[in-house]
């Protein structure tokens, strides 16, 4: 049964000025009959941190790529402050990605870049007017933010996966996003190293004032970031709440995720 829920309060004082995404009716269908999903309803407040569960294959990672645009819904809207991004012109939907950070699964850093190089070409591709000093300046900046600042000389290569995920996440704050999307942050990962993941998306947050969507299959991570909960099942939200309400919803399956 579909557990319809009001939205839950969240803890952020910065949450109501109401929804900074929203997502009204989302389907989508690959190949003739790989329907992934169907019809979607999702909202995210300024400042709020929302975790989406599901099992694999449930289509969430498919949602967060809906709002960037690196996938086409079948039908939906998709608003972003304000904006349906599927009625945007190709630069327009490019402005609107500047302020909306992605952070890969696999941080998605360039090999053959050290990471100065790596978060110097992102920045230049959208601010071409910044000088070489401007550059180094918003570069140390952003590495210091992960605290990562001794590694601006190093290769990919030479990172840790944990290192490689805060370099991957520097490279994304370096363009100062309103929203940051965060596809499975903390996955192979060891405990440790989750938990310091999981507790610098809280400081970014708190620091920065974003609004998040985070799509972790990491119960820990879950706990200490979210505001707000939706699971998702069968392709729609079934369930909503807090960590705490959903640990002990009446749904067994909601529970499942927390045992």
């Amino acid at each position: 049964m579909i557990k319809e829920k009001e939205h839950t309060e969240p803890k952020s004082e910065d949450t109501n000025q109401g929804p900074i995404i929203e997502i009204i009716d989302l389907h989508k269908t690959f190949g003739e009959d790989n329907t992934i999903l169907k019809g979607v309803n999702l909202t995210v407040n300024k400042g709020e941190d929302l975790v989406i569960l599901g099992r694999s294959g449930s289509g969430k990672s498919v949602t967060i790529k809906c709002i960037v645009g690196l996938i086409e819904p079948d039908q939906g809207e998709i608003k972003v402050f304000g904006e349906n991004i599927l009625n945007l012109s190709k630069e327009e939907l490019n402005e609107m990605r500047v302020k909306i950070g992605f952070l890969f699964q696999s941080g998605a850093l360039y090999d053959s870049m050290s990471v100065r190089e790596n978060l110097s070409f992102t920045l230049r591709a959208h601010k071409r007017d910044l000088s070489e000093e401007e550059v180094e300046s918003e570069v140390i900046e952003a590495l210091e933010s992960v605290g990562l600042g001794d590694a601006i000389d190093k290769m990919p290569s030479e990172l840790s996966g944990g290192m490689r995920k805060r370099i991957g996440l520097a490279r994304t704050l370096i363009l100062k996003p309103e929203i940051i999307l965060y596809d499975e942050p903390t996955t192979g990962l060891d405990t440790i190293t989750s938990r310091e993941i999981s507790e610098l998306i809280l400081d970014i947050k708190n620091k920065q004032k974003t609004a998040s969507i985070i799509i972790t299959h990491d119960m820990a991570c879950a706990k200490m970031t979210a505001d707000r909960i939706m699971v998702l099942k069968d392709g729609v939200i079934h369930a909503e709440g807090t960590y705490e309400e959903l640990e002990k919803d009446e749904d067994e399956w909601v529970r499942s995720f927390f045992e």
